[in-house]
């Protein structure tokens, strides 16, 4: 079965859920290179000009909490991220479903906790502003909330999926 026909023949929620996941890699990818900028200029102006930026600090550490986040969340889109899986091995494939599931419950319960109060507290300081940078003082809780919403709604698809298979065509 080639890929493009591997792709139709997957539920649409699926797809959708791909193309989130592809979104997420990309956006996490783009803060990296936005972070090696930002760190060079760093570099450029601090020892080349004698003259450092305010801005940098604060800008690289939402660039690395984005990229972290969001990769985060395309890991367990991905199912690339730590498990038992040698343990999950030794269960026959009911067992293996049943252990999926929980695992995927344990990660969308720290997801949704992440987001939660990831929101509570970007919304708590979004009227105090940050030093050296003209952003909120709590954007750097604005990743953690998307990329926590977006491991739980990857981890209940995962639970979802553990409890309804996918048959393939052509796969007995």
């Amino acid at each position: 079965m080639t890929d493009s026909s591997y792709s139709r023949s997957l539920p649409p929620v699926q797809r959708a859920l791909d193309r989130l996941a592809d979104l997420a890699i990309w956006t996490a990818a783009g803060a990296l290179l936005g972070l090696v900028v930002v760190q060079g200029w760093q570099v450029f102006t601090r020892y080349v000009l004698n003259d450092s930026p305010s801005w940098t600090e604060p800008v690289t550490l939402l660039l690395l909490s984005t990229a972290m986040s969001l990769g985060a969340a395309a890991g367990v889109h991905t199912n690339r991220h730590f498990g038992f899986f040698l343990l999950a091995e030794r269960f026959p494939p009911a067992g293996r479903r049943a252990l999926e599931a929980l695992r995927a419950l344990v990660m969308a319960a720290i997801g949704a906790v992440l987001a939660g109060w990831s929101s509570v507290l970007l919304l708590d300081g979004l009227d105090i502003k940050m030093a050296g940078a003209r952003m909120p003082q709590s954007i750097n809780y604005l990743p953690l909330a998307v990329g926590g919403a977006l491991m739980a709604v990857f981890a209940l698809y995962r639970v979802w999926r553990a409890v309804h298979p996918l048959s393939i065509e052509g796969e007995s």
